[in-house]
Formats: structure tokens, sequence, C-alpha cells
């Protein structure tokens, strides 16, 4: 099967060496610049099988040319040839539709079965970054846990401040006098407030509220 290749590498010795590569092995070189400028123009008149893009170039990145193609509707396989073994090259790289993620220093016989592959229909990856690709798609997979939800949430802006006064070591007369309510008010709240949090008594309320930070006035222990 005969491909025609547009090249777009800004390294002058590294396209023209490639070229040679290439060529040597039967496939045809539509262009080859070294600039993604115009990409468009090019890629347009020459309707080559595949681009062969490089990652880095001063002017606009692989990446961007990439995507300039790809929202002209310009459907050929863009494959990334590149130095680059960054996880986040790569995983953007086919977000923004490269078929291919090739390395610089693969051997011309592995570059051009990869070609062929990708001209086909396949998706390759150069093998030395299949583990980086596996672990960026696992990490997609993984969802974050939800935060787990906590017995103080269900108490009432009442119970809150009661349960900090608790913390505080004040007894039930002294809260009802702080907060200018009846004693079996407070009874009534500190029930509640063992209820929610699951406990017996008040004293594993206070230790709770005392991890929590809800004491105002910490009660020193020396």
């Amino acid at each position: 099967m005969s491909l025609r290749i547009v090249l777009i590498d800004d390294h002058t010795l590294f396209r023209v060496g490639l070229e040679g590569l290439l060529e040597s092995r039967g496939i045809e070189i539509a262009a080859s610049v070294d600039s993604g400028e115009d990409c468009i123009q090019l890629v347009t008149e020459k309707k080559p099988d595949v681009v062969l893009l490089d990652m880095r170039m001063p002017d606009v990145s692989g990446i961007g040319v990439l995507k300039k193609l790809r929202e002209s509707n310009l459907a050929m396989p863009v494959v990334m040839l590149t130095t680059s073994t960054e996880e986040s090259d790569l995983v953007e790289s086919l977000r923004a539709g490269a078929q291919g993620y090739l390395l610089k220093d693969m051997e011309p016989d592995a570059l051009v079965i990869a070609l062929r592959d990708i001209v086909a229909g396949k998706t390759v990856v150069a093998p030395d970054l299949a583990p980086i690709l596996a672990k960026a798609v696992q990490g997609k997979k993984e969802e974050p846990e939800p935060p787990e939800a906590s017995p103080f949430d269900d108490l009432t802006p009442r119970e809150t401040e009661i349960l900090g006064l608790l913390a505080e070591g004040q007894s039930n007369k002294a809260i009802a006098r702080n907060l200018g309510i009846s004693d079996g008010t407070v009874k009534l709240h500190v029930k509640a407030i063992l209820r929610k949090l699951n406990v017996h008594s008040r004293v594993e309320a206070a230790v709770m509220a005392v991890e929590k930070g809800l004491q105002r006035n910490p009660v020193s222990t020396s």
C-alpha cells in the first residue's frame, strides 16, 4: 500500500533525514515543511494519507496544528512524532484527535509499520509509552470518593451551639444560663445530640466535639 505523507517539523536535519528514510521504504513525501502556520491550505492541497507532526515547534505547537486540522474538518489521520514522554502531552494529543503518538528514537521500520496501521484505522502509541497510557486511562476511570457523611451534619444550629458548650465542660445549668433557656430545654437538646451522634453519654459527645473543634474556649489541661 502506497502512502503519501505531509511532514511538519521545525528541525531541518531531522526532517530531511526522515524524508530519506521514508522514501527509501516506498513512502511518498507529499510535502515537508518547518512550520504549521499554513497547515490547513497545505493539507487541503496535498490531500495526504497521513500528517506527521512534531510536538514542539516555535510558531504553532503540534497540538495547535492538530486542533486547527480537526476544526477544519480535515479527517485524515494525524500522528505526533516527538521526543516527549510526558503523560500530559500524550493524553492531550489523543484527546485532540491524534491517531498516533510515536517517538523520534524508534526504529525506521517500526515507524513505517505504525504509519500503515494508523492509515488502516488503528490508533498507535509507541510501545514504550504503553504503561503511561494505561496509567492515564486508569486515572480517568477512578472517580473521587464522596466525602463521608458526618453525624454533626444532622445537628441543628442550636444543638451545635450546645454541643460546643458541652465541650467546654459546662453543666446544663450553665448552658441554660448562657443561652437564656430553661434547664429542661437544654436536657431535651442534649438528648437529641446524643441520639444523633449515636453516643450514650455527654462525655462521649464532648470528646467528639473537642475532636471536631467545636468548643469556643477549650478547657485547660494544665
